[in-house]
């Protein structure tokens, strides 16, 4: 764990994982509130959300890990707070810290809420060369959610973006019918791809959480075995 100083007396918690001779660095940002919990006994992250409980799959896949926690003056995130100015600064000093750390391409791959987040900051981005790609996994696509992904001005986002959606996704904010307004809104990306998958088994609990299809609950290693092999493609 590492602490990145940013606005006056913030601090963004990152969890890092180098790896020799990795093709890319991954961030893996948390939906929710933006939390990926305390280390367990084995040193990882013990957030039960997607990415964050499938980190390890990421790191087999020899990829650099950062996995991006909340902000130390805030007690989460939300749609508000995913598009501000503060929350833009944050994720430019992660940025700027990975890439002093290694010169691989930065991929940012993203989950529910935190879909909102990768899209935002690809637009700030745009022009800064720090982000080479990004992974929207089970977006925000509820035109009634505040600054759902396809309400976002996506056409300013100019790398190759993944769109990948549970079909069987009951989350009222992440409709599936809806993620295809995601892929059409990318109309200046290089690369673009919606991906919807419909595997997986026992969902259990809240339909907006990870242990449902939402959370591609059951095909943990299926969903990060794509998203790899997708990254691998276009950074080729």
């Amino acid at each position: 764990m590492v602490n990145i100083p940013s606005r006056d007396c913030v601090v963004i918690p990152l969890f890092c994982v180098s790896q020799p001779n990795a093709p890319a660095t991954v961030v893996l940002l948390s939906g929710g509130a933006g939390t990926i919990g305390k280390l367990n006994e084995s040193g990882w992250p013990a957030s039960g959300n997607f990415l964050i409980r499938s980190g390890k799959l990421f790191a087999a896949h020899g990829f650099n890990l950062a996995m991006v926690a909340k902000p130390s003056d805030l007690d989460g995130l939300d749609p508000l707070l995913r598009v501000s100015d503060q929350h833009l600064e944050d994720m430019h000093k992660v940025l700027r810290y990975l890439r002093a750390q290694s010169d691989m391409p930065v991929w940012l791959v993203a989950t529910s809420q935190s879909t909102i987040s990768a899209a935002a900051v690809a637009i700030a981005e745009r022009d800064s060369g720090l982000v080479a790609g990004i992974v929207l996994s089970s977006s925000i696509t509820n035109y009634k959610i505040p600054n759902a992904v396809p309400k976002l001005d996506l056409e300013q986002i100019r790398v190759p973006v993944l769109v990948m959606h549970h079909e069987r996704d009951a989350c009222f904010a992440c409709r599936p019918h809806e993620a295809p307004n995601i892929y059409d809104g990318l109309k200046n990306s290089p690369m673009r791809q919606l991906l919807l998958v419909n595997d997986g088994s026992e969902p259990v609990g809240d339909p907006c959480e990870a242990r449902h299809f939402h959370g591609y609950i059951g095909m943990e290693q299926e969903a990060v075995d794509l998203v790899a092999a997708w990254i691998r493609q276009a950074a080729k």
